[in-house]
């Protein structure tokens, strides 16, 4: 009897899902284009940007009190550096700004099943509203990290369109309830996964993602990221604007097998020195702020920094701000990824000392890199033959 009646569950999501079949509203050999737009209450701080990525990935290592590390709540402290960006898209005719982030999987958003107490200033999907919306029922989701912090809710279809293209019965995630984490930053409205669906959080059934669905009708099954310091940057979907980056491109194969956008990394070199160290695995990970890597790695870059130490309060490694630090440059088959020093320098912590952009990554088996990795390279995700495509920006 159980075994029928699990049965007869299984059934009923698959008929769910077939009837939900997500279709393109647009030919075949699409492309489009999508420009970021400021997130006007993010407040750069290093320490909250590594917390964020260590609860992520469920990093222990390193963990502190952010409000105690800064002397107070990091969000009313203005900062005058990079904004983080985000990026408008449109679920049922109703346009919300998310984070876009290769390092994930779900299409989330706040949403009229959201508690008040949870929706405060954000912009939230109402289902009600939409004409084409319709519930997945059974189906659910759950998004938690190692900090405890989190969101889950309730999976629906709807029709979403990013850029001028459309998708419809795309899987839309409904938060019925979201940690604190993501309610303070107002302007971010929720979150539309890049990785490979198979990180996809929805039971019992995992959808596909956005880009997943949409990759087929598109000219090449490919997106790129040409993200930006101190400036909004885009991403182009479909296609690859040769006038966004120097010379050639460079490829490396993926291995998506964990969902991530995962390669391998040859070695590194910091300043002017020589290439050296063991390979090792990264990501690609649009929705991380800094660079986490190997302690070894990290270690030999901050050895090169006379000032730098690694700072119990801070919860990482800081150094004088008036110190020049150096580039650091990843080796990537052939490619030789420069990361410039001026990135590496992130946050000012308001005591003459400022936050480093490479961090530890915990030993979690992997390094991530993150947009300060990412605004210093072209970078090609391509869906359609399962590789990383970097070259210097232009």
């Amino acid at each position: 009897m159980v075994y029928i009646g699990r049965l007869a569950v299984a059934v009923a999501a698959f008929l769910t899902a077939a009837e939900a079949s997500p279709i393109i509203q647009r030919p075949k050999n699409s492309t489009f284009s999508i420009q970021q737009i400021s997130n006007p209450n993010y407040k750069r701080n290093g320490t909250r940007a590594l917390q964020k990525a260590y609860a992520k990935y469920g990093i222990t290592k390193g963990l502190v009190s952010v409000q105690s590390s800064v002397g107070g709540d990091v969000t009313a402290t203005p900062e005058s550096d990079d904004n983080e960006y985000l990026c408008p898209v449109t679920i049922g005719g109703q346009t919300l700004n998310l984070d876009f982030d290769s390092g994930s999987s779900d299409l989330w958003v706040f949403s009229t099943s959201t508690p008040s107490s949870e929706q405060q200033s954000h912009t939230i999907y109402n289902p009600a509203k939409s004409s084409t919306f319709k519930e997945l029922n059974g189906f659910t989701w759950q998004i938690s990290y190692g900090d405890g912090s989190g969101a889950s809710g309730t999976v629906g279809t709807d029709t979403v369109t990013v850029g001028g293209l459309t998708v419809k019965n795309q899987a839309v995630e409904l938060a019925t309830a979201v940690s604190s984490e993501f309610v303070t930053d107002s302007a971010n409205n929720g979150l539309l996964g890049l990785a490979w669906s198979n990180l996809n959080t929805v039971e019992p059934t995992q959808q596909q993602t956005f880009f997943a669905n949409a990759g087929p009708q598109l000219q090449q099954n490919v997106f790129t990221a040409d993200l930006r310091h101190d400036q909004p940057g885009s991403y182009d979907f479909g296609f690859i604007d040769t006038s966004k980056f120097q010379g050639n491109l460079n490829y490396v194969p993926v291995d998506n097998s964990q969902g991530f956008w995962q390669f391998t990394v040859d070695g590194y070199a910091v300043g002017d020195g020589a290439t050296g160290g063991n390979s090792f695995s990264a990501i690609a990970d649009t929705g991380t702020t800094l660079l986490l890597l190997d302690d070894n790695i990290v270690s030999d870059y901050y050895s090169q920094i006379s000032s730098a130490q690694n700072s119990n309060s801070a919860g990482g490694f800081v150094f004088d701000c008036t110190e020049d630090v150096p580039d650091l440059t990843l080796q990537i088959g052939d490619y030789a990824a420069v990361v410039p020093g001026s990135l590496l320098n992130f946050s000012q912590n308001g005591d003459g000392t400022c936050f480093g952009g490479i961090q530890s990554d915990g030993g979690q088996g992997f390094a991530i890199l993150g947009d300060v990795f990412l605004k210093a390279q072209f970078t090609v995700f391509d869906q359609g033959n399962v590789q990383l495509g970097f070259a210097p920006k232009a």
